[in-house]
């Protein structure tokens, strides 16, 4: 389900858009051209889409050609004998079902200018603007998918609003669910289909554990904060320690009173870091009624 619904979300945050409104909305007009087993194609203005099932979803500014499982795309385009470079980027989303409620989420965004940038700021800072788009979903797919399960994959519609040309995707993503497999992922033996609890939201949009232990760069930048928070705190109650300490004489008020104001300027550099981290790498509370 999160799947399905996560169509909708990544079209809006990438796709070039006729312009909007002074809310930020504007239409999406995307049209699926072909639908069978292997998945679908589908496609808007300046961009085209492919679905390769049974979780595999593309997107790229220049059109496929095919609805095989070759998800290559060609950046060359030619004009007369001369082969002349283009700028294209893809958006390559993998979502893996591995139990009811629970799925693997793998997602890049390869491209053939500006690479440069990857060189200089580090993966982690990146990740930290993507965690907060599938944060903004997170949530109501959760509860979306309860609702459809309360009213059965065949009945989705009565647990969804979808009326715009740019909700096709979902559209299109559920007709081939309930065509090809039988509305849901088949779990064999190895589990019933129950969908676990709604735990707190805390739990369910934990970055920590989901995220930060299995990624390289965000791991090492969690510990290196870390660590300067601990570093931070360390030297503030030091320059707290040699203030009390120090004889009267030693220090002129003037150092004294410095030496103060330092402390308690890495005392909130601290916090400060703590709530950073806290916030970018554990859990970002997202409420949809302020966005």
């Amino acid at each position: 389900m999160s799947f399905a619904c996560w169509f909708r979300g990544l079209h809006s945050a990438i796709i070039f858009r006729p312009k909007a409104d002074r809310e930020g909305g504007a239409p999406i007009d995307i049209t699926v051209q072909k639908l069978d087993k292997s998945g679908f194609y589908a496609k808007q203005e300046r961009g085209f889409c492919k679905f390769i099932s049974p979780c595999v979803f593309y997107l790229t500014p220049k059109p496929v050609t095919s609805l095989g499982s070759d998800a290559k795309s060609t950046s060359i385009s030619k004009k007369g004998s001369e082969e002349k470079q283009r700028r294209t980027i893809l958006l390559i989303f993998i979502c893996i079902p591995v139990s009811p409620g629970r799925s693997r989420l793998i997602w890049t965004f390869p491209r053939n200018f500006g690479v440069w940038i990857d060189k200089i700021v580090p993966r982690w800072m990146f990740h930290i603007g993507q965690n907060l788009i599938l944060d903004s979903d997170l949530y109501l797919l959760h509860t979306e998918e309860h609702k459809i399960k309360e009213v059965g994959p065949t009945n989705w519609q009565k647990a969804c609003f979808v009326p715009t040309k740019s909700d096709a995707l979902v559209v299109a993503f559920r007709k081939w669910l309930n065509k090809y497999s039988v509305g849901g992922v088949d779990w064999s033996k190895k589990f019933d289909g129950t969908l676990p609890p709604t735990p707190p939201r805390e739990v369910l949009m934990d970055r920590y554990w989901t995220h930060v232990v299995n990624c390289s760069s965000c791991n090492a930048a969690y510990k290196g904060l870390k660590f300067s928070e601990t570093t931070l705190q360390i030297l503030s109650v030091a320059l707290i320690g040699v203030v009390a300490v120090v004889h009267q004489g030693a220090l002129t008020a003037f150092q004294r009173t410095g030496l103060f104001t330092t402390s308690l300027i890495l005392f909130a550099a601290s916090k400060w870091l703590s709530n950073f981290i806290y916030k970018n790498f554990h859990f970002h509370d997202y409420n949809h009624a302020f966005r």
